[in-house]
């Protein structure tokens, strides 16, 4: 990969967490008139599904369907596991605060993609659990007490 591409995940990566950061407040505003955050995630997905339309309208790129077709089940499951951040985050932004929220979310984040790593799970390059990573993790928790107590 070059350093380019490098850059460019990493700057696309703040970005999104930038972007994550706001889903739960702005969920959380949709949630109270629509009276459930459910309510609201239904929203979102709903305006966000018509964005995706209109980007793979413009973007012309056609997909494999047989290479989709050949994908186990739990490819799939990327929607329900928005569906259970979207919501998530929703219910816990107003409650705990955003800073909060978003800690723990990364927290969980960091715990679940240490795992799967390790494992080299959906196909990824293993990475094996080292102290670093370990540190890392410890280093968040400490992270989201602070925010919390503070």
């Amino acid at each position: 990969m070059t350093k380019s591409m490098i850059a460019f995940a990493i700057v696309a990566s703040i970005i999104g967490g930038m972007l994550t950061a706001t889903h739960g407040p702005t969920n959380a505003m949709l949630a109270r008139p629509l009276n459930s955050p459910v309510n609201a995630a239904f929203v979102s997905f709903a305006i966000g599904t018509a964005v995706l339309l209109v980007l793979v309208l413009a973007l012309r790129i056609k997909p494999d369907l047989q290479g989709a077709a050949a994908l186990p089940w739990y490819a799939w499951m990327g929607g329900v596991y928005g569906v259970g951040f979207v919501c998530a985050a929703a219910f816990s932004a107003p409650r705990l605060g955003v800073a909060t929220t978003i800690t723990l979310m990364v927290c969980g984040q960091l715990l679940i993609g240490i795992i799967l790593d390790h494992f080299g799970a959906f196909g990824i390059e293993p990475r094996p659990v080292n102290l670093g990573r370990v540190a890392g993790l410890a280093l968040v928790v400490l992270g989201v007490l602070l925010v919390r107590r503070s």
